[in-house]
């Protein structure tokens, strides 16, 4: 059995283990913006494969104390490098954070943890320097209170980037986030969902991904195929399997929206691709189904009606720090409300960095839900349940 550990985006941990229970793993812990779990020699590949919601997935080499370097290096010393690297693998310390520790300096971690690495390689291939022609391997170090967690990477890109995205186009919100965000929101397939600013269709995509059961990995490579531990007759089969999961026969309604024609025409391929690929993971199993692409038109968000009495809008507005300015964004929430009253009987979800965003939008949330996406820190905004004749939830309401 292996510990493994998987980053989210911070404020998604409970979201995460939850999907990591449904794929049939046991929880180990979790901090903020990791989780940790055990599974078999499958869920080193499988977990890349399917996990919607995580950013990446580490292999844990070790865990103890340190408070002083002699004790670091002897413990990454004793892990067995030399099972999990090529000789000419280059591997690097990506990342280290250390947190209330004795060893506070991440630069001074970093080289003793590379030495301690390439003197056991060394040692136990008999050579007195590595190559490091071949492909890149990265290992991550956390102290938190003394406390060393060594971890190989692998995910290799980061799991957001899953393969369909041709264009981000400007500012995209990240797909992990995007998957927290239906899953925050409770959304159900048989529930209409429109982003009214659809951007590159990130959420749709999403969307359109969870609701026919298609694992978001399966345009992507790992960098655990370049592990000597990759299985590669193993991971086949489990992309069969996981294949095999599709659901072609289930009524999806999603939609998405944009002013500007170049966006719509951006959603629509990476839609396109998204879905040409999972298509191609059908046709690895003899099943020619297709998996229906998201609707993408050209319209304003005021432009819009519902089609259906209930649904889900679900969106990631511009806002300030990401398009535009401040003003620009505040005269933009203020036109929004027209939402409301056009869509009657749906729930909403709306995520935005923008601080006033509730007071110049003019309603207030049932719920609030902050969750770091990349380098900003953002709120989910959910409106959840419909009063008669439309939203306009006081503060006190308000759930945190």
């Amino acid at each position: 059995m292996n510990t493994l550990v998987a980053l989210c985006p911070i404020g998604a941990e409970k979201i995460l283990g939850n999907e990591l229970k449904h794929l049939g793993y046991k929880l180990a812990g979790n901090s903020t913006g990791r989780v940790s779990f055990l599974g078999d020699d499958d869920a080193l590949f499988r977990a890349n494969l399917c996990l919607r919601t995580a950013d990446r997935v580490f292999l844990q080499m070790a865990c103890y104390k340190a408070e002083d370097f002699d004790q670091l290096f002897d413990g990454v010393h004793s892990i067995n490098w030399q099972d999990y690297f090529k000789k000419d693998t280059k591997v690097v310390i990506d990342k280290v954070r250390s947190f209330r520790s004795k060893l506070n300096s991440e630069h001074a971690i970093q080289g003793m943890v590379q030495k301690a690495i390439y003197q056991k390689l060394g040692e136990r291939w008999h050579m007195s320097s590595l190559p490091e022609t071949g492909a890149e391997s990265a290992v991550r170090v956390y102290l938190d209170e003394n406390e060393v967690l060594i971890l190989l990477d692998l995910s290799g890109l980061p799991l957001h980037k899953r393969g369909y995205r041709v264009d981000g186009g400007i500012a995209p919100l990240r797909e992990t986030v995007a998957a927290v965000l239906l899953q925050e929101m409770m959304w159900r397939r048989k529930t209409p969902l429109h982003d009214p600013f659809c951007g590159s269709g990130t959420i749709a995509i999403e969307a359109a991904l969870y609701a026919y059961n298609v694992a978001p990995g399966f345009g992507r490579r790992f960098a655990l195929e370049n592990l000597p531990i990759f299985n590669s007759k193993r991971a086949a089969e489990i992309k069969k399997e996981e294949a095999a999961k599709i659901r072609t026969d289930v009524e999806v309604r999603i939609t998405g929206s944009d002013l500007d024609p170049e966006q719509v025409a951006r959603s629509k391929k990476n839609a396109e691709y998204a879905c040409v690929t999972a298509g191609r993971a059908l046709q690895s199993i003899g099943n020619d189904s297709k998996v229906l692409r998201p609707d993408f038109v050209q319209a304003d968000y005021s432009e819009l009606g519902a089609p259906y009495d209930e649904g889900l809008i679900l969106c990631n507005p511009p806002y300030g720090e990401r398009l535009g300015d401040e003003a620009q964004a505040a005269e933009l929430y203020k036109g929004m409300g027209c939402l409301f009253e056009n869509f009657r009987g749906w729930e909403f979800g709306i995520i935005t960095s923008h601080k006033q965003f509730q007071e110049n939008f003019g309603h207030y949330a049932t719920k609030l839900k902050d969750i770091k996406a990349g380098n900003l820190d953002t709120t989910l905004y959910l409106y959840t349940k419909p009063a008669s004749g439309g939203y306009n939830f006081k503060k006190k309401n308000q759930e945190k």
